[in-house]
Order: C-alpha cells, then structure tokens, then sequence
C-alpha cells in the first residue's frame, strides 16, 4: 500500500494550516484564553461556541436522520448513505468536544458535571451528558467500518445486531440535546434581539436539525462524488441520486413547516413592527433566502428529479443554519450594546477554527480512503 502524502496544492495548504493551528493550541493552552481570543465579562461565548459548537452539532444532524430513515422507517434505499452520514456524524461530534477544551478555562474539568458533581437542574448538565452519551453511540455505529477493515468480523456482527437499539438511543439523545442548545438561549431575554428570542427556540433548534441534516447528508455526497468518486462502488453510484431526491422531498416538507412555525413565534411575540428595522431585514434575509428559498428549490427538485438543483438547494440550507446559529449566539447577541463593546472574534480564534475544520476533513479523507464507508466488502453486501 502506497503512503505517501504527494505535495498537492491542497495538502500544501492543509499542511501549513495544521502547523499554524498547532502554534496557536501552544499558544491558547500556555497563555490562556486572553491571549488569543477577544472574550470578555459581556461576551463569554465566541466563535468556538457559536460556530465550532452550535453550527457543528446542528450539521452533524445527520447521522440520527439517515440512521433513524433506514432501520426505524425501513427506508433501505438510503442504506448506501448511512455510514457517510454516520462518520460525518461521529466527526463532527468528536470535534464539538475536541473544540470545547479550547472554550472552557480549565478544559481538565470537563469530565466533572457528568462523573463527578452532576449539576442535575442544569440544562448545560443535560446538553453535556447527551453530547457525551451520543458521542459514544456515535463511535459505535461507526466501528463496523473500522472492524470490517481490520478483519475482526466476529466482533463486527455483534455490533451490528445493535444497530436498531443505538439507532433509537441516538434519536432520543438527538432530540434532547438539539433543542436544549436553543433552550440554552431561553435565559437571555434582555441580551438576543426579539426576532431571534422565543419561548420556541428549543423547538425551533431541533426542527431545523432535521433539514440541517439532511442537506448535510446531500451536500457532503455531493462532495464526495466529486472528490472521492472512485472510492464508491456501483451501490453507492446507483443510488446516490435516490438519496438526493428522498431528502429533498423531505427537507422541503421540514423548511416549511420551520418557516410557519417561525412565523407562527413571531405572531404570537407580536415583534412584526421590527420586520421594519435594519436587523428585520437581517432577519428576513435568514428567513426568506436561506429557508423558504432552498425549500421551494428542494420541492422544485424532488417533483422534477433535479439531482442539481437539489445539491444547490443544500448549499444554501447549510449556510442558512450556520448563519441562524451564529446570529442567535453572537450576531443579534447583545445587540443592544454599542459596538465599541460589541465581540468581534480574533484572527486567531478564526484561525483555530478553520485549524479544527481541517483536522476534521483530513480525518474524513484518511478514513473514506482506506475503510468501507463509500463502498462495501462483497462479503457483507447481502445483509441489508
């Protein structure tokens, strides 16, 4: 087996961005968070919370969508996309906790709130222990993978017989922890804009997780096709446009009901007055172009079976995620404050974000090109 890393363009750029971010973890755990971060008494919440976190467990949303799709719906069609999504999943998952040491100021504690002095009427108690609880749910519905290529076979079909229990365990901690991130918000009423402030935001977290992850599911196919097509066997090619269109179909039906629901919450605040400010207009940005926009294109594209118009689509849906879950912890976050005080993040907590992407994608790359996950061992194809 040929090792060697060619000195392509882009494992140049990653090569030095992973060096980089190695100088700036030194200099984080060295020096302390005032030393690379802008946070302070008013905003101790950043970039690493805002996007690393809240964006990172909402587009990491597929793995229990795809999961709970095939083995508790009986969707097989969309078997070909489960342990994709799953290792997505389980990566995303892995670099929330991995990002999380950079946020707290004494990372060796982390362990505490769950083995230790569980803070049982705390959400962040309920968030950390689901996060932690789902992380290992995660690992072990990706260990097949791994199993299957270190030859362990016996070990691999025990843990397969699990699958529908880890499945449903997973659903449950996905839909705990997806809507206590918004819940997260509810003591905050005085500091997030009222667009963004609700009595729904934890429904409005959980439901957006859904079509989060579906268009995370079709926009990293996407690039999967594009980048390692010749990792993926004939099952993966053959149905891989079946699996766009299933979740478009889907995705849209979700992007509406969020987009009522949303509207609904504005209603019943009676904030339609604010619709007519500067920060209506952000709103109605976040709202029309990356919503109802992507939805009416995913409808678009599952009635015409536009396998194209599906993946614009999911560009789209994931950039509006992002943007709702950077506006509701940080954009329209203490917006009320002049913006001399206002957080803008470092270039340095910028840099370590980008620094754990791309740990992520490497990751992603070394695993998609030696294990099973795009392609199957033609002894295991006949189980599903």
């Amino acid at each position: 087996m040929n090792t060697k890393i060619e000195a392509t363009p882009v494992n140049i750029v990653t090569g030095i961005i992973l060096v980089v971010g190695l100088i700036l973890t030194a200099a984080r755990f060295f020096g302390g968070l005032g030393t690379v971060t802008n946070l302070d008494n008013n905003n101790p919440w950043g970039i690493w919370i805002g996007f690393d976190l809240l964006c990172g467990v909402a587009l990491a949303a597929g793995g229990y969508v795809t999961s709970a799709a095939c083995y508790i719906f009986g969707l097989k069609r969309f078997h070909s996309a489960v342990r994709p999504a799953i290792l997505t999943a389980f990566l995303g998952y892995a670099l929330v906790v991995f990002a999380l040491n950079y946020d707290v100021g004494r990372p060796w504690r982390l362990p505490y709130p769950i083995f230790f002095s569980p803070g049982t009427s705390s959400l962040l108690f309920e968030v950390g222990l689901c996060v932690f609880l789902y992380l290992n749910v995660l690992f072990i519905e990706f260990t097949p993978a791994a199993l299957e290529w270190l030859g362990l076979g016996k070990i691999r079909n025990f843990v397969v017989k699990l699958t529908l229990v880890l499945t449903i365990f997973g659903v449950v901690l996905s839909t705990l922890h997806q809507s206590s991130l918004g819940a997260l918000f509810l003591i905050a009423p005085s500091k997030l804009h009222p667009l963004w402030y609700s009595g729904y935001l934890p429904v409005y977290f959980f439901v957006s997780s859904i079509f989060a992850g579906m268009s995370m599911v079709i926009f990293e196919g996407s690039l999967a096709h594009r980048y390692l097509h010749d990792k993926m066997d004939d099952t993966h090619l053959s149905e891989s446009d079946g699996v766009v269109i299933g979740f478009s179909k889907a995705a849209s039906f979700v992007m509406m009901a969020y987009l009522g629901i949303k509207l609904v919450g504005l209603a019943i605040d009676n904030n339609w007055h604010y619709l007519f400010t500067g920060w209506g207009m952000w709103f109605l940005l976040e709202l029309v172009g990356f919503v109802a926009l992507p939805g009416f294109m995913y409808a678009v594209a599952a009635r015409d079976k536009n396998v194209k118009l599906a993946r614009i689509a999911s560009v789209f849906a994931v950039l509006g995620v992002a943007l709702n879950r950077l506006n509701i912890s940080l954009i329209a976050f203490n917006w009320h404050l002049p913006s001399a005080q206002r957080y803008f993040p470092s270039w340095m907590e910028i840099a370590t974000s980008i620094f754990i992407v791309t740990l992520g994608i490497t990751v992603y790359r070394f695993i998609t090109n030696h294990m099973p996950i795009l392609f199957e061992y033609p002894e295991y194809k006949q189980e599903h």
